[in-house]
């Protein structure tokens, strides 16, 4: 049965670097690299579609990439502290973000700011603006939750469902060291992403989404999605129990009802998309001025 159940399973990685002359080369990071990638071109698209100007959405990444690295491993440090600060633990280790620890809820915060403070720079509004990269975000999400995999983490219960995951007894929680598969919560996650992209794309063509309705859509697709996948975890987290349920199922509840409000709200109170997108007329090239010989 054993057997059985590897030749059908899902093997991880036996490796997660590749060292390259001096430098590693790190599965997990190129998985988050490849997900900004993505997500910048898909907005980009959008952006020009919807009346921005090509190059914009580059330009915001510079903005909310760095920012949201850093919310992303605030959320997580703050939520789980004392596998940094607690007892016999290194604080320096808050610092190892290729070791993984990404928390998409302060990515997304801390990467949202940065996309504000960069419109507002350039005179843009930013609903539109977040209706138009929001999917791409998904796609971002999905890409990036590959490196979860390579480091063979955030993984589900033990399963012996044809998909199941392989996973080297070295990164199995204590309680389930006899177990060799589990719920691959990476893929489940990057299927749900990807699903939603697909189904956001469908109804913003369809209905003509505005004011925040994309963005708002994201917010309700994630959060149903990773309410569910958070069920099946079983990495230790220090938030594990909150009155019945983990933290970021919480956090997940909250973000849809809020977003399901406003998604009603917003469509309620306006119609048509947004015949000007910026708060200023654009500086083209044409019309800065030239420099001094």
């Amino acid at each position: 049965m054993l057997t059985l159940i590897t030749v059908l399973s899902i093997p991880s990685p036996s490796q997660g670097t590749w060292e390259i002359g001096p430098l590693p080369l790190r599965g997990y990071a190129l998985c988050i690299i490849a997900g900004i990638i993505a997500a910048i071109w898909i907005g980009e698209r959008r952006w020009v579609a919807r009346g921005g100007t090509a190059g914009e959405v580059s330009d915001l990444a510079v903005w909310g990439v760095p920012f949201g690295l850093v919310g992303a491993r605030l959320y997580h440090v703050l939520t789980d502290w004392q596998l940094y600060f607690g007892e016999g633990e290194n604080p320096v280790t808050a610092l190892y973000v290729w070791r993984g620890g990404l928390g998409i809820w302060g990515g997304i915060a801390m990467g949202a700011l940065g996309v504000i403070i960069g419109a507002k720079i350039r005179g843009i509004k930013l609903l539109p603006l977040l209706d138009a990269i929001a999917p791409g975000v998904l796609v971002a999400q999905a890409l990036g939750r590959w490196g979860n995999w390579f480091n063979q983490e955030l993984f589900g219960r033990p399963t012996d469902l044809p998909w199941a995951l392989e996973i080297d007894e070295e990164h199995r929680p204590s309680a389930f060291l006899d177990q060799p598969t589990f719920h691959p919560t990476f893929l489940y996650e990057f299927l749900w992403c990807l699903a939603a992209f697909a189904l956001i794309i469908l109804l913003d063509r369809r209905l003509q989404l505005s004011h925040g309705r994309v963005a708002a859509l994201y917010v309700m697709t994630y959060t149903a999605g990773r309410f569910w996948i958070e069920s099946l975890r079983i990495d230790e987290v220090q938030l594990s129990d909150v009155s019945g349920l983990r933290f970021n199922q919480w956090t997940s509840l909250v973000l849809f009802a809020l977003a399901t409000a406003y998604f009603v709200w917003a469509g309620r109170r306006s119609s048509g998309r947004e015949e000007v997108v910026y708060t200023r007329p654009p500086v083209t090239e044409d019309e800065k001025e030239p420099s001094a010989d």
